[in-house]
């Protein structure tokens, strides 16, 4: 089949199926999964020690007292810890009533934060200064109930609890929007620059111009930014499998977001959808650098300003947030780098779909002009010069070989271009 024949869409699925299934099944890619998994990993090792760590005995406030006044007080204690809400760690008793406070302190090994010494009508607290101004007033109280003993009664409090309040639900879906914005910024950043390598890589062994002297140059870029969008969702999927074990493992231990304004089913759909419009103009981008790059050097250098200026974006559409419906927020939700970004949030906090939809057609718009660009600047700047001229037809002839039914059909390049015209 003569690949001049094909179409713009058809064209740009080969170029996506060939570059999807090769970066796909290429050993870099299992090692490419395995890196943002290692600080995950790292992390919910770390947060479960932590948690064991939270739930070890913590410091004990020892009391040296007589029998009699030492049982009445951890008596007195147990009554009105629950009421006192943690601000008084456990109490225990010291062995030995007449130890010296100052020198139990001090024994290695010992865990006590504070000693109560004396008697309940005269308590002696010895332990740092910061540490018993605050416990005064609670073992104060201790040793006051401690004295009355149980004749002293506590009224009950009724409580009259709503779910929840307008100012509470709307905070909560900022922190929702806040969240959702973030991991799409990471995201994008993370995988975006496989366009960019892959690009440079075929740039160096004169794919590219193989590619480009046998269909359009728009079909090319369109091709590999949809093959490397499609490479990113399979790594997003099993990030999130992943993510969901742990989540499954961790249980109740992990903050719960609040529900966003659109509901989890529609808020996750339009997360793919703006991650895959971010992806797309964000990689479009780095094709046009990949075009303007001719080596590696040069694309450090030309992907720096780019990488500043979608760290100032996410900060710009951050900022949004706290503009909500004011002309801030509706320069975001406009400028195609940072909409994205904005619409998301938007989603968390307003429960209207047509303007997604609106969005999602400006985006898709904006992705087929920067592709363009990108497209004309390689042409410009690769195919232009005489030897890449003649270079095309001889490149041209060689693809067609490539694709000969026959050997008899297909001639050598130099001969082909040596033919009389």
């Amino acid at each position: 089949m003569n690949p001049a024949r094909l179409s713009l869409f058809q064209a740009a699925f080969v170029i996506a199926w060939r570059d999807f299934v090769a970066v796909l099944f290429s050993r870099a890619f299992f090692f490419f999964l395995l890196g943002p998994l290692f600080p995950v990993i790292v992390g919910a090792m770390a947060g479960s020690i932590g948690v064991r760590v939270a739930q070890t005995e913590g410091p004990v406030i020892g009391i040296a007292m007589s029998a009699p006044d030492r049982d009445a007080l951890i008596a007195a204690h147990e009554r009105l810890a629950p009421r006192l809400g943690g601000n008084l760690p456990a109490m225990r008793p010291v062995n030995g009533a007449a130890a010296d406070p100052g020198t139990e302190l001090t024994r290695p090994g010992a865990n006590w934060a504070a000693i109560i010494s004396g008697t309940l009508s005269q308590p002696v607290l010895t332990g740092p200064g910061d540490a018993i101004d605050h416990w005064q007033g609670p073992i104060s109280l201790l040793a006051a109930e401690a004295i009355a003993g149980n004749a002293r009664e506590f009224p009950t409090v009724t409580l009259s609890a709503i779910a929840t309040s307008g100012a509470k639900e709307n905070s909560g879906r900022l922190r929702t929007a806040q969240a959702a914005q973030t991991l799409l910024f990471l995201l994008t950043m993370l995988l975006a620059g496989m366009v960019l390598s892959n690009l440079v890589e075929e740039k160096g062994n004169k794919v590219i111009e193989i590619l480009a002297a046998a269909i359009p140059m728009d079909a090319v870029f369109l091709g590999k930014l949809f093959a490397m969008l499609g490479v990113s969702l399979v790594g997003i999927a099993v990030w999130t499998a992943v993510g969901g074990a742990l989540f499954a493992l961790a249980g109740h231990s992990l903050p719960a977001l609040p529900v966003p304004a659109v509901g989890w089913p529609r808020f996750l759909l339009l997360g793919v959808a703006y991650f895959g419009m971010a992806y797309l103009l964000l990689g479009s981008i780095f094709l046009a650098i990949g075009a303007m790059a001719a080596t590696v050097r040069d694309v450090q250098t030309l992907s720096m300003p780019v990488t500043m200026l979608q760290l100032i974006v996410f900060f710009f559409a951050s900022y949004a947030l706290t503009q909500p419906d004011g002309p801030v927020e509706w320069a975001a939700i406009a400028f195609p780098l940072s909409s994205p970004f904005a619409m998301l949030a938007r989603a968390a906090r307003e429960p209207a779909l047509w303007p997604h939809i609106a969005a999602l057609l400006w985006q898709a718009l904006a992705v087929g002009i920067f592709v363009r660009t990108g497209a004309a600047m390689f042409r410009r700047r690769v195919m232009k010069s005489a030897g890449a001229r003649g270079k095309r037809g001889g490149l041209g002839s060689a693809l067609r070989n490539l694709f000969a039914r026959t050997p008899d059909e297909a001639q050598p390049a130099d001969k082909v271009s040596a033919q009389p015209r």
